[in-house]
């Protein structure tokens, strides 16, 4: 498996944002989406970064500009990897938000409204900060934590919660800039599937291109009008029918994409043609992962010493009370039709699947489908994988560019 893990460290490496900034940003100036900003206009500069890799992005940054402060919103049980007196650091909750996320939010607020003119404010926004930074409007934060649970297990793309999300907060879908009293720029790490600025990490600082109508067809979709509170439904309802004001619909603010999922599986390719593998490439990914595993198969060619690279995010419908993630369950399903001399592995840039410690899963034997359908009934691929062997444990990577995986054809 020597191979395969070398292939996937070089997809995990290059999904650190230190890799990225130079690119935008100098000691004299910062640039986003093609707009430039010259660092002595301004009296002072300000770093507020939310998410998965908020202390990652935040180090990078500070390195080049040396900005005044900031806040760090990342999540609990993630030690971050930069501290300063000038930074407030905040551990919030994630993927469910809670009590500490609301407090992240209001922080969040206080703090632009302090911002002076004369200012600028550099965001920095990863995945996660949808439940890091959280303020329910219109419902309780205990029917907005309901919501999103039932959300995540319903089988909805990232994309999909997050419309809804955006319609039930006060700060998502570019809200929050309401409170902003200077000029500010926002880096973005994709998370998201087509990279959409709207729905990476519920378009905190961009807008949104969703409407109040689209959550109702989304709810409809996945069968969830009978579970979700109803205050959910009826705001909802309210706002399809124009009681309740749209979310923003044009950017306040410039907004760049720095490093999506594709850096990593350009850099994966680049590893495998190295180590003497015909390559190909399978990016967006996304879907059910049943269908999923079955797009991935037909991908690859089977031939010797090949290998199919594949990256985004694919969903799960939660059905069994098992352990386990996306990451997991697609390897498992790949499993009984996995070619002799084949590799199947899956993990999260973040180094989180699913309610799990682990980042995903790497195989190289086949198994029959009879011994893994009680797993898979289950939801319960992290107990297969403990019997099996093949977990893969990275602890937090402080940053986050969806899922990557590989097929290898060693012989």
């Amino acid at each position: 498996m020597d191979d395969a893990n070398k292939i996937i460290r070089a997809g995990l490496y290059a999904a650190r944002p230190e890799n990225y900034f130079a690119k935008y940003v100098s000691s004299k100036k910062i640039v986003c989406s093609g707009k430039s900003y010259k660092i002595s206009d301004y009296h002072k500069i300000w770093i507020v970064a939310i998410g998965k890799a908020a202390d990652s992005m935040c180090h990078s940054l500070q390195k080049i500009i040396h900005a005044n402060g900031g806040l760090i919103i990342l999540p609990r049980g993630s030690k971050s990897k930069f501290s300063s007196k000038k930074f407030s650091i905040i551990h919030s909750s994630h993927p469910i938000p809670s009590a500490k996320s609301v407090f992240a939010a209001k922080k969040i607020l206080s703090f632009l409204e302090q911002t002076d003119k004369n200012d600028l404010v550099v965001f920095l926004i990863s995945g996660g900060a949808s439940s890091l930074a959280s303020l329910p409007d219109g419902i309780t934060l205990e029917q907005k934590i309901k919501t999103t649970d039932i959300l995540i297990k319903s089988g909805a793309t990232i994309s999909e919660i997050n419309a809804i999300r955006k319609h039930l907060s006060g700060i998502k879908g570019g809200k929050i800039l309401a409170s902003l009293h200077c000029n500010a720029v926002s880096f973005v790490l994709s998370d998201v599937v087509g990279n959409d600025l709207s729905a990476i990490a519920s378009g905190m600082t961009f807008c949104d291109k969703t409407s109040f109508l689209d959550c109702l067809q989304i709810i409809s979709k996945y069968k969830l009008t009978t579970k979700l509170p109803s205050k959910v439904l009826s705001r909802l309802s309210d706002g399809a029918r124009g009681k309740i004001d749209e979310t923003p619909k044009k950017p306040k603010i410039p907004n760049q994409i720095i490093a999506s999922n594709s850096d990593c599986l350009d850099a994966m390719l680049l590893k495998a043609k190295s180590l003497g593998y015909s390559t190909s490439k399978y990016p967006e990914l996304f879907g059910d992962v049943i269908t999923a595993a079955q797009k991935i198969l037909y991908r690859f060619n089977k031939v010797k010493k090949s290998c199919l690279v594949f990256g985004g995010e694919v969903t799960v419908r939660v059905i069994g009370k098992g352990k386990g993630g996306r990451n997991q369950e697609l390897v498992l399903r790949i499993i009984p039709k996995l070619p002799p001399n084949t590799i199947v592995a899956s993990i999260g840039t973040d180094g989180i699947d699913g309610n799990t410690k682990y980042a995903g899963a790497i195989f190289d034997h086949r198994v029959d489908y009879e011994t893994i359908k009680k797993y898979l009934t289950e939801n319960d691929s992290n107990s297969f994988f403990k019997k099996y062997g093949g977990l893969i444990k990275t602890g937090p990577t402080h940053t986050n560019l969806q899922d990557i995986g590989l097929i290898l054809q060693q012989l």
